[in-house]
Parts: C-alpha cells; structure tokens; sequence
C-alpha cells in the first residue's frame, strides 16, 4: 500500500472564494473524507503512522485534504483569505467537488472541530469521527488558539524541551508557514451547544487516555444527541500515532 507522497498524486479542488486547495486519495470503495490537524499535513497525521492504508485495506476510499494554509493548499498572507468557519466552507466545498451523498466524515484535532462544524453546519455523512477535540474546544474555540499565537509570534524564543518548542520543532519539521498559520487562527467561531441538537447521525468522540488540550471528548459525545466515545492510548501529541487509533475508526465505521 503506498506512503509516499509520490505515491498518492497531488489533486487539487477550488474553495468556495476560489483559493487552490489540495487533496489526495487511497483505496477504493465507501468514502470516507479524513481532515488533519493544525500545524500538520494529510501526509503526516494519516498516511504517515499507517491510518490511511489500514482504512483503505478496509475497503475505504481514503480522502486527505489538506487545509487551507497547510501542507499544499494555498497559503495567502492576506487577511482577506481567511474569513470566519472559512475551514468548514472549504470541507463543504469539498464533498461537492467529489459529488458525495454517502461518505463518512472525520477529523483530528483542529480537523475534529472542523468535522463538527460541518455536521452543525449540514453536512449529512452517514457516520462521524471527531478525534483529539473535547467539549471546551468547540465552545471556546479561541482558546488552544492563544498557545498558538504565542508560538508564533515569538519563534525561536522558547526553553528547549518546553510545550512551545516542541511545538516549533514540529512546525520547522512539517515546513509550516507562519504567517498562513496565524491567518487560520483567526477563522475559528464558537459552537454554541444548542447547535448539536442538529447532529442526528452517529458521531465518534476518540481522544488520547492524556489528551486534555481541548477539554473532554467524553463530555462532547454526552453533547451529542447520538454521541459515542473511545479512549485511545497516548496525549494530544502522541495518539494520533497510535495503531488503536485506526482500529477505533474501523470498528466505529463499520459498526451496524
């Protein structure tokens, strides 16, 4: 199974204000649209630990956006580029462009929040996975932002072996693009929590045993009004590495 980007070619879909946002697909059969986190790439949080082929072997056609300002998406430094929920437009712009009625829908962490914001918004997967996000993180989306802004804004600043630095060497590893990832921070919009009630269909909360970066998942599944959640090993950083990761998609997706 490929895990090289040579392998999975490069393709590219317009957003809704035209901006040229990239995406790459493995497998073939049911659908299946997975959104990466902040700082990351399609490449790194799925293909990279082996999600993505162990999904596609499951008879998945894995979709792998990357998100605007990320990876090989458009990374404009212009303000203008990045209007409020513009990551939930580009996700829905997205299952237009493919043409999908009956896909299934998930993300990690930012791409969590962004999942949600699409099924708050009226997307209509048949199931859903929102990993790495808690219940605070998607009623005070601003708030993780601040560490963010901190790391950005004072690059090169920080004690080594500090949150912040670990942060940045991840950023210097990936070749992020500051300023872009600024701009993203400031699109993120609060979900009030009477907007769940429009979320009918079933939706996985999966967080690391020591994720505590953006509150409970469990308490956003209890949100839900058909909520499930999974503990999987590992912190925020580090369970999205993690083989039970991919197991717990599966046996959410493939549940009856």
């Amino acid at each position: 199974m490929a895990t090289a980007a040579a392998d999975l070619p490069v393709q590219f879909f317009s957003g809704r204000d035209g901006a040229k946002l990239a995406f790459r697909e493995m497998g073939q059969g049911r659908p299946l649209i997975l959104i990466h986190g902040y700082f990351s790439t399609a490449m790194v949080n799925w293909v990279k630990y082996g999600h993505a082929a162990k999904l596609a072997a499951a008879g998945y056609r894995v979709i792998l956006p990357d998100l605007r300002s990320h990876g090989e998406s458009a990374k404009s430094h212009d303000l203008a580029d990045y209007p409020n929920d513009v990551l939930t437009d580009d996700g829905l712009a997205l299952v237009a462009h493919l043409g999908l009625t009956d896909y299934d829908l998930g993300g990690y962490s930012l791409g969590g929040r962004t999942t949600l914001r699409m099924l708050v918004r009226g997307a209509t997967p048949r199931r859903a996975v929102v990993a790495g996000m808690g219940l605070e993180g998607m009623l005070d989306a601003g708030g993780r932002g601040e560490f963010f802004r901190r790391v950005l804004n004072n690059l090169g600043s920080f004690k080594m072996g500090s949150p912040e630095w670990m942060s940045e060497s991840f950023l210097k590893t990936i070749g992020g693009d500051p300023v872009a990832l600024l701009n993203i921070l400031d699109t993120s919009v609060d979900t009030p929590r009477e907007d769940f009630a429009r979320v009918k269909m079933p939706v996985l909360t999966l967080s690391g045993a020591d994720d505590h970066d953006n509150g409970s998942a469990e308490e956003l599944a209890a949100a839900l009004p058909d909520g499930r959640y999974v503990q999987v090993p590992g912190n925020h950083m580090s369970a999205v590495t993690k083989p039970e990761l991919a197991a717990a998609l599966l046996n959410f997706l493939n549940a009856e």
